[in-house]
């Protein structure tokens, strides 16, 4: 499966763009951290909306089951990572928040799922442990919440 309704979201079979975001101590975050491991990118549009919260904290409740099928998830926002870090603390959440925040976008540009208004797409990105894109999906509204079951479908297509 790959995005539905958009053009714009990298596709699978692809190889993982050059990207740089920032972990919460503001450490690099490159591709060269997806290697070796099926991660899950979690593209969300800004932290404490709604539909953002609802979203992270239901992928935590069901975290260790993604874990079983070998799989990291990361959480990609263009927010600071000042706020981020506030975010994930309030919901409780464990997943690593990744900030885009500078230069702006820059790596959601390059996995195409940078919205004109200034803020990611509702998207995940699976990439294996070889750097190349095993399946992706952008929502077709950022209000959308992409069910876990997307997440276990793309896993499954990747035999994980």
């Amino acid at each position: 499966m790959s995005s539905e309704g958009t053009a714009g979201i990298i596709q699978p079979g692809a190889r993982v763009p050059p990207f740089t975001l920032r972990r919460e101590d503001l450490e690099p975050f490159t591709e060269a951290d997806l290697q070796g491991q099926t991660s899950v990118l979690v593209f969300y549009p800004f932290a404490f909306s709604p539909v953002c919260t609802d979203q992270l904290s239901l992928y935590q409740e069901m975290l260790p089951d993604f874990a079983a099928r070998g799989a990291t998830l990361y959480g990609v926002s263009c927010d600071a990572t000042h706020s981020q870090r506030a975010f994930r603390e309030s919901l409780g959440v464990t997943i690593e928040q990744l900030s885009d925040f500078e230069p702006k976008g820059a790596a959601c540009r390059a996995f195409g799922v940078y919205h004109a208004a200034g803020f990611p797409q509702r998207a995940l990105v699976i990439v294996g442990g070889d750097g190349v894109v095993a399946w992706s999906y952008q929502a077709p509204s950022p209000s959308e919440l992409p069910g876990a079951n997307l997440i276990f479908d793309g896993l499954q297509s990747v035999g994980a």
